[in-house]
């Protein structure tokens, strides 16, 4: 027992507990244990170590296609079920996954009938080298619906109906066009303003948004201006390379009918170039004095991207590593006429139900926190959600566990 007692004593030494304590007495050896106390990141992103810690859900591996500009970019002659295809071959591939195992695929997407698309992506898997034995269907909650898919596939994973599953996302816009929603309750819509705000464009939620809040077209033209400036940067640097698979596909070219092979491996939605005097003389797109233009709004694009999740005890055992741990997910609503607020909601939701703890989103979230290092211990993404909901998920860095630093005495 005493040498038992003299171990615990030398490692928690080294352990650097959080709480200082002494040893001095027989009764406070005897009355002392290793416990869960706040983690090494700092109070301000602590929570308690559960004792389930190999039941986290954690992701494993995360990719995406390139994202590419509907109708005139490098995928407008691609089928959508060859750009999801793409995504979870290198799921399997680069993991060394046996595809057998994976329990279900979940695929986020929003745009084209329900029943076509399940199809496509019931294609895509067989494309991709999974065993008929694998089911996969297709999630929509509007312009969340990559990230809800990754958020189903966490909660199967964690109730225990399979052990390992994909969630993706996929979007072909260059086919499936926004469209009015079709066959109206005319009798209702009149009835409820609120229900009638759901069928607003998303143009409008965007001008709603500006003058409710004193947005003006400068401040929108310039956040413009940084985005493409930062994502130009990012690009150029490899930043994306990680999470980007290359696909080779076809173009046809629209005057000819000719058709070339080409190899898409970068975003081509990105202008490097652009500025506030060039974003200015653009005219709103929605609304005659409105503020949002083509320029500063956001592009309609095509590809696809995969997640894949189990459980930390299942990543350790098959020595995978371990990008990410799914912390929370969180979905709420707001005004539909002012849908693009749904992450200032959601976002707080989310990061409460973590504790103070799309699919091509995640991929890009989780190589940003690797490259920025232990000092970038969480990560969030959100969304703003069509008809007015938002959604967002908590991230942890996959090598962020405190190693037990937080070690302190129990006391009884």
């Amino acid at each position: 027992m005493e040498k038992a007692l003299n171990r615990q004593k030398i490692l928690l030494h080294h352990l650097k507990p959080t709480s200082s304590f002494s040893f001095s007495s027989q009764t406070h050896h005897q009355s002392s244990a290793l416990s869960a106390s706040v983690c090494a990141a700092g109070d301000s992103a602590a929570y308690h170590r559960a004792p389930a810690f190999g039941d986290d859900i954690v992701i494993v591996a995360a990719y995406r296609t390139p994202i590419c500009k509907a109708k005139r970019g490098g995928f407008k002659d691609t089928p959508a079920d060859d750009l999801l295809a793409v995504v979870l071959k290198a799921v399997v591939e680069k993991t060394n996954l046996d595809p057998s195992e994976v329990g279900d695929i979940v695929v986020g997407t929003v745009l084209p009938p329900g029943s076509q698309r399940a199809t496509e992506c019931r294609m895509a898997a067989i494309y991709a080298g999974f065993p008929d034995t694998v089911p996969i269907r297709t999630v929509n909650r509007q312009c969340s619906s990559g990230l809800q898919a990754v958020a189903d596939v966490a909660a199967s994973i964690k109730s225990g109906y399979y052990d390992i599953g994909i969630g993706a996302g996929l979007e072909c816009m260059t086919v499936d066009n926004i469209t009015r929603v079709r066959n109206m309750n005319p009798r209702q819509v009149d009835n409820f303003a609120q229900a009638r705000d759901c069928l607003l464009p998303m143009g409008i939620t965007s001008e709603n948004v500006a003058e409710r809040y004193g947005i003006t077209r400068q401040e929108q033209d310039q956040a413009a201006v940084n985005s493409h400036r930062r994502a130009a940067a990012a690009t150029a640097s490899g930043k994306f390379k990680d999470e980007i698979i290359p696909v080779s596909t076809k173009i046809v070219d629209p005057k000819t009918g000719q058709e070339k092979s080409v190899t898409i491996s970068v975003d081509d939605g990105i202008r490097p170039n652009t500025d506030l005097s060039t974003l200015a003389k653009l005219k709103p797109a929605f609304k005659n004095d409105g503020s949002t233009t083509a320029g500063n709004s956001s592009q309609v694009s095509d590809g696809a991207g995969a997640v894949l999740l189990m459980k930390r005890s299942l990543a350790m055992q098959k020595g995978l590593p371990i990008l990410g741990v799914f912390r929370s997910f969180s979905a709420v609503g707001v005004d539909p006429a002012v849908m693009g607020i749904g992450p200032s909601v959601a976002i707080p939701a989310a990061v409460k139900s973590a504790g103070a703890t799309g699919a091509r989103c995640v991929a890009t979230l989780l190589n940003e926190m690797k490259r920025r290092g232990k000092d970038c211990r969480f990560g969030v993404v959100s969304m703003c959600i069509g008809t007015g909901m938002g959604a967002a998920a908590v991230l942890e860095r996959g090598d962020s566990v405190d190693e037990l630093c937080n070690a302190r005495a129990a006391h009884s």
